[in-house]
């Protein structure tokens, strides 16, 4: 069966100056995934999602969402679209119900306020004042906001930024649901765990351009193959030969340590390394007090395609 498409993108660029913001992006976006577009700082993703939303002029190129051209017919394309606000967008005297009514007025057809209180967990929060709120109510509110108009497509743009770990998984179960409901869901994000947990697919995009796309599993194992194995010696003065013993183990690609005495293995074939390791440790050639492996993932993609180099 085939995949119905959500968002087509073909060939944009963006200039500003001789500087291009975005330099002959394409890509296609298909109806019920949740897709992750993911870059450093200055990579070209806010710009990019900006024209898809039709915020934005393209200097060249064309965005088709729903079959709807959204150059031609901005306004018909965003029908169809929910995009989570900034901070910038809240009215903070108003309460959480008022500021939902309000922002359905702005669309031709609003889910009802009471409803999105429900879905959003915002029901104790009706009430209560826009500047009361905290991060993890804010961002709740952001997405209610979004989902508004009822609408087929939704951007959603770094959503649990500055969180702590148990509003982010309250999150991260609010856009599953999102997606369960067969909406189209566009998700940036600096956190790869979240892209690895809730994405499809994700595009990788540095300097402009998307430099590699497909689900997390074919980007981990197209670009960071393998795993790394930890051991701690029983005595830090051996690390050394230990380390030098290690290199030729099954797999190894590499050898190296942690500040906190670790030994790491890097490996593409880790049942052999490991099994090897375990063999000497039998043995006693290689004495050890503990092993932890780490399988690859997808920072270890992004870092790999990206450098390690810090962006502003």
């Amino acid at each position: 069966m085939t995949a119905t498409v959500a968002i087509e993108v073909h060939d944009l660029v963006k200039r500003y100056g001789d500087l291009v913001a975005v330099g002959g992006v394409s890509f296609t976006v298909y109806q019920g995934e949740t897709f992750g577009l993911l870059g450093p700082n200055g990579a070209g993703k806010t710009t990019t999602l900006e024209i898809i939303e039709g915020l934005r002029r393209a200097d060249s190129g064309r965005v088709v969402v729903q079959g709807i051209d959204v150059f031609t017919h901005p306004r018909k394309a965003r029908e169809l679209m929910g995009v989570q606000l900034q901070e910038a967008g809240f009215f903070e005297k108003l309460t959480v119900a008022e500021t939902i009514a309000t922002f359905g007025r702005f669309h031709q057809k609003s889910v009802p306020v009471e409803q999105l209180l429900a879905r959003l967990q915002l029901e104790e929060k009706a009430r209560t004042l826009v500047e009361n709120l905290s991060g993890g109510q804010r961002q709740r509110l952001s997405i209610a906001l979004a989902l508004v108009n009822d609408p087929q497509i939704v951007f959603l743009d770094e959503p649990t930024t500055g969180l702590d770990p148990q509003a982010r998984r309250n999150l991260w179960d609010i856009i599953r649901s999102i997606r369960d409901e067969g909406r189209t869901v566009i998700l940036t994000t600096h956190y790869m765990d979240e892209a690895e947990e809730l994405c499809d697919r994700v595009a990788i995009m540095d300097q402009g351009k998307i430099i590699a796309i497909d689900t997390p599993v074919n980007l981990i194992q197209t670009y960071a193959p393998g795993a790394k194995v930890y051991i701690t010696p029983h005595r830090e003065e051996e690390g050394e030969r230990i380390a030098e013993q290690l290199r030729s183990l099954p797999g190894v690609e590499g050898v190296g340590k942690n500040g906190n005495g670790e030994i790491r293995l890097d490996t593409e074939q880790l049942e052999a390394t490991v099994g090897a390791l375990v063999e000497l440790g039998r043995g006693g050639e290689v004495q050890y007090r503990s092993m932890r492996i780490e399988v690859s993932n997808l920072e270890d993609v992004f870092l790999k395609l990206t450098g390690r180099r810090l962006r502003e």
